[in-house]
């Protein structure tokens, strides 16, 4: 049976490579973005690669509690099982907490730990409704490691870092597998403009590997955490 796998930003970076991913297997995609050019550049391009694909979008900017919402509904208005939730939005603002803008600790939690939270406890119902689920949340070295200049980014990371360590505990019993991914730094648009050979960075493809196979092995088995770094360690 065709499974439904549903990433929130899967137009660039880690949330593109794992809807490739999971397209080359045959399943069904669900996925949104802040831009619908984004999203209509992204189906035109996957819609070529993979003849045949089924790829549902929503233009919504989950920093935003409704929009949040309105995601969540239009999901649960395709109907059907959903196999695979991957919350993937997120966005990356360095800074020192003392001296970074007024607001932007609410901001952070609001796009890389509320979206998630909001989103896992919408779909939750119909993920425990299937016979096997997964839910992963990527998370960041910054989650586990502070560092200078992570500011409220990092404060949001690690609390949804226990989010995920939380979820985990509370539904281990259940039929729903979760798996909190910690990549370091990995080439996409948040490091645009640094000038650091590709080598030193994990590729988003990579990254997708890593979900994929941990979400293939046997539902008596889960992964917790992924945690990967640059070959050469971090940056």
């Amino acid at each position: 049976m065709q499974k439904t796998i549903v990433v929130t930003g899967g137009t660039k970076g880690i949330g593109r490579a794992l809807l490739e991913r999971f397209a080359q297997a045959g399943c069904r995609l669900v996925t949104c973005a802040r831009s619908a050019a984004d999203l209509a550049e992204l189906n035109q391009q996957l819609g070529r690669q993979f003849p045949g694909l089924v790829l549902h979008t929503l233009a919504a900017d989950l920093s935003r509690a409704e929009e949040t919402r309105r995601f969540a509904d239009f999901v649960l208005g395709l109907g059907g099982a959903i196999d695979v939730l991957v919350n993937n939005t997120g966005a990356y603002v360095p800074g020192r907490l003392q001296d970074e803008p007024a607001g932007q600790l609410r901001h952070m939690l609001e796009v890389n730990l509320l979206s998630a939270y909001d989103l896992t406890r919408a779909l939750l119902p119909t993920l425990l409704a299937q016979p096997a689920a997964h839910i992963f949340t990527l998370c960041s070295t910054a989650s586990v490691m502070a560092y200078p200049n992570g500011g409220a980014y990092s404060v949001a990371k690690y609390a949804l870092y226990g989010f995920t360590k939380n979820l985990r505990e509370e539904l281990k019993s259940t039929n729903v597998r979760v798996t909190a991914v910690l990549p370091g730094a990995t080439l996409t648009a948040s490091w645009e403009g640094v000038e650091l050979p590709p080598e030193r960075f994990i590729r988003a493809a990579d990254v997708a590997e890593a979900i994929f196979s941990a979400h293939s092995l046997s539902p008596q088995a889960v992964v917790e955490e992924l945690l990967i770094r640059p070959q050469l360690g971090d940056l």
